[in-house]
């Protein structure tokens, strides 16, 4: 998610900040109507998934009281998963309004928004939905060596 790594992950303040960022981009969209507005989270999440630097984190970075390490961190793999499904959601939605297919593009960044505004209050869907692909793997993989 961002250029800020430690070896545990990346600070929460940090996270949730890249969350913010992303809730309040839709908003305004949504209450602007300039669509393109969607393309800066999703600029800024593929920028993290691609070349590990999120500019948003970066920037917040900047204001960080104490060390990055003396943060709560959280995993980057965990976070890396995340941001994958955020562009995924921002870029349907984003493609969808340009298209006309307004309904489309309010589902996906609705769901994107609802998702970064639950992670922010404390509950993460993506490490919700990643853990269960791990258990499933896990006991597929279990199932098939006869375990």
């Amino acid at each position: 998610m961002g250029e800020i790594r430690t070896t545990k992950g990346i600070p929460r303040p940090l996270v949730k900040i890249n969350q913010a960022f992303i809730v309040i981009s839709v908003l305004l969209a949504w209450i602007t109507g300039i669509d393109l507005l969607l393309a800066l989270p999703l600029a800024a999440g593929l920028s993290g998934l691609l070349f590990g630097y999120n500019p948003v984190i970066k920037l917040a970075a900047n204001f960080l009281r104490k060390e990055p390490s003396s943060y709560l961190q959280e995993d980057w793999d965990q976070q890396q998963f995340n941001q994958s499904i955020a562009v995924f959601c921002l870029t349907v939605g984003l493609v969808s309004f340009l298209a006309g297919w307004t309904a489309l593009g309010y589902v996906f960044t609705a769901l994107v928004a609802a998702a970064a505004t639950v992670a922010i209050l404390g509950f993460c869907i993506g490490c919700f939905i990643h853990y269960q692909w791990k258990m499933y793997s896990y006991r597929r993989k279990q199932a098939a060596s006869g375990k």
